[in-house]
């Protein structure tokens, strides 16, 4: 097969050993732990062209290129990393990787506790936060001998651990750029994640977390979990504009199977999803962003908090995100103009909702070439709508 001329090709994941004990936020020590990394690009002789990529929710290492030849799907932001693309390969040497908790080769529940005889840590996991996801990441960057990184990058769940890099390592970041992000979840959003998590709890095939024990899988709660968040996802005009209320035969069916295309579009979603991910990361995963809130440590005051980072941030929102809304992405740009940090911020008209961030639009990509590129410069402005 060949491949696109501006795609980085085939790519080998990388898995990155640490022996030593990591301590986490919530007072429990993981004795070892797997990093699982990809990189694209060279990295140049004095280490000054890396950027981190920061995945989301349901995100992990793979986010360009290919593993097989065969593969007929990307990374999952190979629209905007490669030759030539918005983060150019050409340039820049990036690095993704798989956070600790998840389930694509990082230490996560479906790892060996090697505290219970190797067994599957499952439930006995503990809870992570986005301060741990940073620190394992510094601890990569210390492995590959990256002292500043050019910039960190995220969308939605990423773009909160960009926001930490900012605070806990100030001095070894240049840039930050947040999308789709928020400085805290919302009392609503708080809600859709305590939803998607008792559909899982809920299941009789969930076991208490103990499902690999007993040779189950919670596939209906973690199908519908998948359902109620990507409902979230997307935007009104693009569910309107993708399937109205089209139905899939024609005619009413007068029973309660799937009738409008809808309906099964969100089944499939689940079952796709529920192939390839697992149940107890998904509740690690969204009590990580409930977590999530920097204020907190600075008597609840964003703009105390902002008063620390020392790079320079390109925050972007889209117009038909409800999920992480532009007023979201407004409040840090007015706690960093208050701090009279270096920002630029954009709202980008997009009708694809919270993942307008996965889409190659072309201002979102211009943005980010300029930001990345210095073809700009950029100051304490905001710049709404455009």
């Amino acid at each position: 097969m060949s491949f696109p001329s501006d795609s980085v090709g085939l790519v080998t994941p990388q898995k990155f050993q640490f022996e030593q004990p990591l301590e986490l936020e919530c007072g429990r020590i993981l004795p070892r732990f797997d990093l699982m990394v990809e990189t694209y690009g060279t990295l140049n002789a004095d280490k000054s062209n890396a950027i981190l990529i920061c995945h989301a929710l349901s995100g992990h290492h793979h986010a360009a290129g290919y593993h097989h030849a065969d593969d007929k799907k990307a990374g999952w932001w190979d629209s905007c990393i490669g030759p030539g693309k918005a983060i150019d390969t050409n340039h820049f040497f990036i690095v993704s990787l798989n956070n600790i908790g998840g389930c694509n080769g990082s230490t996560g529940p479906t790892s060996p506790n090697p505290e219970n005889e190797n067994r599957p840590y499952g439930p006995d996991f503990p809870l992570v936060t986005v301060r741990d996801w940073v620190k394992t990441q510094a601890m990569l960057s210390d492995r590959l001998g990256i002292d500043v990184w050019f910039a960190v990058i995220g969308g939605s769940l990423g773009g909160m651990q960009a926001l930490q890099w900012s605070l806990d390592y100030a001095d070894r970041l240049k840039k930050c750029v947040i999308i789709a992000s928020a400085p805290k979840l919302s009392a609503q959003n708080i809600a859709f994640n305590e939803v998607a998590r008792q559909s899982i709890l809920s299941d009789p095939d969930f076991h208490h977390g103990r499902y690999l024990e007993h040779d189950s899988y919670p596939k209906r709660g973690l199908i519908l979990a998948r359902m109620v968040g990507h409902i979230t996802y997307l935007s009104e005009e693009a569910m309107k504009q993708k399937f109205g209320r089209d139905l899939k035969s024609g005619k009413f069916m007068y029973g309660f199977d799937v009738e409008f295309q809808v309906e099964s579009y969100l089944r499939y979603q689940g079952e796709q999803f529920s192939r390839n991910f697992d149940a107890n990361t998904y509740l690690i995963m969204t009590k990580a962003l409930d977590y999530f809130d920097p204020s907190r440590e600075y008597e609840h005051s964003l703009t105390k908090a902002m008063s620390k980072p020392k790079c320079k941030f390109l925050v972007i929102s889209f117009t038909t995100d409800w999920r992480f809304s532009p007023s979201r992405s407004q409040e840090l740009v007015d706690a960093l103009i208050d701090n009279h940090k270096p920002v630029s911020y954009l709202d980008i008209d997009a009708e694809q909702g919270h993942d307008s961030f996965l889409f190659p639009i072309p201002l979102y990509v211009k943005t980010l070439r300029a930001f990345l590129g210095g073809a700009q410069q950029l100051q304490s402005t905001r710049l709404e709508n455009i």
